[in-house]
């Protein structure tokens, strides 16, 4: 995670508006580089690799180490590392000349990250935006990391949802349809504003009861929501179009199940990953319908209408307000 030095500084607190009624970003001026690291790496010559990593380290001083070492899971970026630099080279050539083709230019990639930018920086004048880097690893690299330096987007992760590499029969038990439908274009910013989302705002629902950790993660879909107010919000939970409007005209039946069929407060990782945890559906619901997931959405539901019954608070206290609170103030009796 990368330093918060924004929260030590007197942050603007700024009043929550919903996505119908989004602040007037306008004037709020962002700046960051982008960068194409995959293009300069895959341009290294084989043969003088020696001369090449050099030039490539030399030019991206604060990623390459990084990609060596967390990428690629090398130790080192020295001499130890050039075998499997030269594997992933050549093994690898063919699927960044695939992908160069997808993203030959990524202008509407920057205007997209300038909008959420400009959204972060308006509830958080203080956040440091980063600057932008794509890369291409290995298919069991994440898609898109966060660093001190560097906002880097792993464009192996984004090369289009029938891109015929992902239908692999041992990469599909990493990745199976439900999830690399999402391995996509339009995917990039929302992932993008996610780590951004999770800087600010970080995880801690570990460990916490079923409820608790429904709400907290519902914080962070209710942040993206204010970073992206424009985007479709099958985009922000990862649902298909058919998911998203079953759970808005299910609701109060959602909410009715997980009661019924579970103990909201408890701390069981085995019940817990049932409405946390990713899948093609929610057990117990009917498949093809009912996203993975359920819960966070839930909890999102019930931040919104924390907020809706607060709409004098800002949008940093409702971060703040301990999730129980929430629940407990908000009575959250869907129909």
């Amino acid at each position: 995670m990368r330093s918060l030095t924004f929260l030590s500084i007197s942050i603007l607190l700024l009043a929550c508006t919903h996505s119908n009624n989004q602040p007037d970003v306008a004037g709020i001026e962002v700046k960051f580089s982008m960068s194409r690291f995959e293009q300069d790496f895959f341009n290294i010559d084989t043969n003088n690799l020696n001369t090449g990593l050099a030039r490539v380290n030399k030019e991206y001083p604060d990623f390459f180490p990084f990609y060596v070492q967390q990428i690629l899971r090398v130790p080192d970026a020295g001499p130890a590392s050039f075998p499997v630099i030269r594997s992933v080279l050549s093994g690898y050539h063919a699927i960044n000349d695939s992908i160069q083709q997808k993203y030959k230019n990524l202008d509407w990639l920057r205007e997209e990250l300038t909008t959420g930018f400009k959204y972060t920086k308006h509830y958080y004048p203080g956040y440091k935006i980063p600057n932008i880097i794509t890369f291409i690893g290995s298919f069991d690299a994440p898609g898109v990391v966060l660093t001190p330096h560097y906002l880097g987007i792993g464009l192996h992760q984004f090369a289009g949802k029938n891109f015929s590499v992902y239908k692999d029969p041992q990469l599909v038990e990493v990745y199976p349809d439900y999830i690399s439908r999402r391995f996509d274009k339009e995917y990039i910013t929302p992932n993008c504003m996610k780590a951004v989302v999770d800087d600010i705002y970080p995880d801690s629902s570990a460990g916490r009861p079923l409820i608790e950790q429904m709400i907290i993660k519902g914080k962070q879909w209710y942040l993206l929501d204010h970073f992206l107010p424009g985007t479709e919000d099958s985009l922000k939970t990862g649902f298909t179009a058919k998911q998203l409007e079953w759970v808005k005209r299910n609701e109060g039946n959602i909410w009715g199940f997980i009661t019924t069929n579970a103990d909201i407060f408890t701390i069981d990782p085995a019940i817990i990953q049932d409405y946390m945890g990713e899948g093609p559906f929610t057990r117990g619901m009917p498949e093809g319908a009912s996203p993975g997931n359920i819960g966070q959405w839930v909890g999102w539901k019930i931040v919104e209408k924390y907020s809706d019954k607060n709409p004098k608070m800002t949008l940093q206290q409702i971060l703040d307000t301990p999730a129980m609170k929430i629940f407990q103030e908000t009575k959250y009796r869907p129909k």
